[in-house]
């Protein structure tokens, strides 16, 4: 294959498993992380790589990566939007200026490089945009509510651009990890500032879970970079890719316990509609 990727958080975890593994494929792309002397050093030592500084918070550097990517490369033919931030906290501990910058980072960075890459997608009428969300983008616990609300808006926008772009013959995918030996909960790990002790056996358990975690994780960022690729070589690959043991457990028990919600409340949902 002789793609072109644009790879956006690839300096640690899934991002950076990701772009080895297209690396060794021999494939060529571009990789961004805040600070690019982060990155792995085979991908800053290959002239197949061209490694780029972005801000996700920052619009124009986001048109502007993917301009330096065509301006390299000549095309971008998969998407990959992974650069994150993470944040935990009831939802009521999160401030204001906590929340908006997880949405500015997961869901408007995000936008502002799909939104410049599209229009070459769509004229080449083809390409992959791939979303990586979270199995919390499916069902949120206590303690991450703000984080899985913008995992949850990657679902919605990853749906609703799968309907809008596959006839223009270009394939959307959104990835659904679990957990995986990253820095989610080490050196990119980020909660609220305020604490509330009524939260202390809710939220307040989840971040100590998180924090104890770190590092003793079952999943493996380079196996995930690997499975990803596979799917998107896959002829045609799935709109949804839970990744992981755990989040596919996690994913199968919400569908089963909201198609039970949805038949207990039948009887007084049906009867709603105006009488013939």
């Amino acid at each position: 294959m002789d793609r072109v990727w644009l790879i956006t958080g690839a300096s640690t975890g899934i991002g950076r498993g990701l772009a080895l593994a297209v690396l060794e494929r021999g494939e060529r792309m571009a990789v961004t992380a805040r600070d690019p002397g982060r990155l792995d050093p085979a991908l800053r030592g290959s002239d197949r790589v061209l490694t780029l500084a972005l801000e996700a918070t920052d619009a124009a550097q986001c048109r502007a990566v993917v301009e330096q990517t065509i301006a390299r490369f000549g095309r971008i033919d998969v998407l990959v939007n992974n650069a994150g931030h993470s944040m935990t906290g009831a939802v009521e501990e999160i401030s204001d200026a906590e929340a908006r910058l997880v949405f500015d980072v997961n869901v408007f960075g995000l936008l502002d490089v799909t939104r410049a890459a599209l229009p070459h997608m769509r004229k080449a009428r083809r390409g992959h945009v791939v979303n990586i969300g979270s199995v919390g983008g499916i069902l949120a616990r206590a303690g991450s509510g703000i984080y899985g609300a913008t995992k949850f808006a990657l679902e919605g926008i990853s749906e609703a651009l799968h309907q809008e772009l596959k006839p223009l013959g270009i394939k959307v995918t959104v990835v659904e990890p679990g957990p995986f030996r990253t820095e989610f909960a080490g050196t990119s790990y980020h909660e609220a500032r305020q604490t509330i002790a009524d939260y202390d056996a809710t939220a307040g358990a989840w971040r100590k879970a998180l924090r104890g975690k770190h590092g003793t994780q079952v999943g493996d960022p380079d196996k995930a970079g690997k499975a990803i690729l596979a799917v998107i070589d896959a002829p045609e690959p799935p709109l949804h890719f839970v990744l992981g043991a755990e989040a596919m457990a996690r994913a199968s028990d919400k569908i089963r316990a909201l198609q039970a919600e949805i038949e207990r409340w039948r009887s007084v949902s049906e009867p709603t509609e105006y009488d013939a």
